[in-house]
């Protein structure tokens, strides 16, 4: 039980700011295993975004409320993937072999690809929310939930490709068992059996989809995966899974 302790609070001292107790070991080999609390960090992040959202829009207009979710997010997370998010733009829109475009990815300073790149992404996620018909303190909590559950994926199916030993994030970045992507998989689309219509589950295909294009197209570039390219996937499938709800509210 104690061992299960360290691991579910190991991911939640990696991916977010929330305290944790100072016993926890934070040794590579049980930041490897955290992953498999991917989902259920999706699904705590994802409670806090609902929570100020619901609290600000008894004071705010709707739009604010859901600035002030948004904004809160990103401070609770550390801008942990919206940072990846910014380096993959940065690296494959300025580097054109494997060795250029790790380089870039590893400094720290945002790029002008970096820049338009994530305010482009916090737009679209934005608006996608902004005009979510019904159900929004679900969606949410379910778009945490689904796209770190979907980058489980990235994890399982392309290798890690850094050798830099100084990386932050490359015990996350190593194979993992399939078993820790089912699992990522159960506690994820929990928040799809509260929607109204289980025609929902549908909006599980485009964000897949996404992911296996980028998988592909990481893939081709250097040759896997990095932390950065895992936080990008988490960001896209993130939008592409509100972007999927509008067009099934559309249509049902």
């Amino acid at each position: 039980m104690k061992k299960e302790l360290d691991i579910f609070f190991t991911a939640i001292m990696f991916f977010t700011r929330i305290p944790c107790p100072k016993w926890i070991d934070h040794s590579p080999e049980i930041l490897n295993k955290s992953t498999r609390y991917f989902s259920l960090v999706g699904i705590i992040v994802g409670g806090f975004s609902a929570l100020i959202f619901w609290g600000f829009s008894y004071i705010f207009p709707l739009s604010l409320a859901l600035l002030f979710s948004m904004v809160f997010t990103i401070w609770l997370t550390g801008a942990f993937h919206e940072d990846g998010f910014a380096d993959v733009c940065d690296g494959f829109g300025g580097g054109w072999t494997k060795d250029k475009i790790l380089t870039i990815m590893k400094d720290s300073r945002l790029g002008t690809y970096g820049t338009i790149g994530l305010v482009g992404m916090l737009v679209f996620k934005y608006t996608a929310l902004s005009y979510q018909p019904n159900q929004i303190l679900v969606t949410l909590i379910a778009g945490h939930s689904i796209s770190r559950f979907i980058t489980s994926f990235l994890l399982y199916l392309y290798p890690y490709v850094r050798d830099d030993i100084s990386s932050k994030s490359k015990p996350m970045g190593h194979a993992q068992n399939f078993s820790v992507v089912m699992y990522n998989g159960v506690i994820g689309i929990i928040p799809l059996f509260f929607y109204n219509s289980y025609w929902v589950f549908l909006c599980l295909l485009p964000p897949f989809i996404a992911m296996l294009l980028l998988g592909r197209f990481f893939k081709k570039w250097i040759g896997g995966q990095t932390g950065d390219c895992a936080g990008a996937t988490q960001q896209v499938t993130e939008v592409v899974f509100y972007l999927s709800l509008l067009i099934l509210w559309k249509f049902i």
